[in-house]
């Protein structure tokens, strides 16, 4: 494992065939995980231990630009920031509608960023196939990349995601067609309503996109049966080899 800079965001990049270190090595495919609102930076790169995968498969764990100061001492990101009150309020009120149809401040940043991190991490790895995903904000914004640059992604997972800029993805959503779509979402989520996940679904697959979707019975997480169910719907990109 290394952490390196690229594209002007701190990465964590694991995988691959260069032993011992398993920095990153290799020619396999490449699994672009964007962590959540509010998490460390380097949240999700013990998935990399846990994912059932095969050895050539390479990681990167991009950490957001931006500070919350959610926790004083502690190491707290966003890809963009969360009127949180506004969210609370919509929650309360069981009305997101406004939530899911608004872009909010700061996603074309977000979304610029990654795609220049793509863009070289194609360059550096050269791998033979590109999952992007990511979990809540994290796989907002990997839908918004996927949706809206010319970035070729083989697939994408959605953790605990939901649907934004409802006006702009919908019509957009055609791109997917014939690309493989992980969903989970838990059914208790106090966070990001169920059924709202439960409509991008539905517009997926009426968009033509190969979907799994996994429902489970609990909050805003990342169980092992999701992580299993992953690694089994992403295998035929897994084993591409260059």
């Amino acid at each position: 494992m290394t952490r390196t800079k690229i594209a002007g965001l701190e990465v964590v990049l694991t995988g691959g065939t260069d032993l011992p270190q398993r920095d990153g090595g290799g020619t396999g495919p490449l699994v672009v995980l964007m962590h959540g609102f509010g998490a460390p930076g380097d949240d999700l790169v013990a998935l990399a231990r846990v994912m059932r995968v095969p050895r050539a498969v390479r990681f990167a764990f991009p950490a957001a630009p931006h500070e919350t100061h959610m926790m004083p001492g502690m190491d707290s990101r966003a890809w963009w920031n969360i009127d949180m009150i506004e969210l609370q309020t919509a929650m309360m009120r069981g009305d997101m509608h406004a939530l899911t149809t608004r872009e909010p401040d700061g996603l074309d940043e977000a979304r610029a960023r990654i795609d220049a991190l793509l863009t070289e991490l194609r360059e550096k790895l050269e791998p033979s196939a590109l999952v992007l995903g990511g979990f809540s904000q994290g796989s907002m914004l990997a839908i918004d990349v996927a949706l809206r640059t010319a970035q070729n992604v083989d697939a994408l997972a959605i953790l605990s995601g939901t649907l934004l800029a409802r006006d702009v993805w919908i019509p957009k959503l055609d791109k997917l067609r014939g690309k493989r779509v992980f969903q989970s979402h838990g059914r208790q989520d106090p966070i990001l309503p169920f059924a709202i996940a439960e409509e991008l679904h539905r517009e997926l697959v009426k968009a033509g996109a190969e979907t799994s979707f996994v429902p489970f019975r609990g909050a805003h997480e990342i169980p092992p049966q999701v992580l299993d169910a992953l690694c089994t719907f992403l295998e035929p990109v897994l084993t591409k080899t260059a």
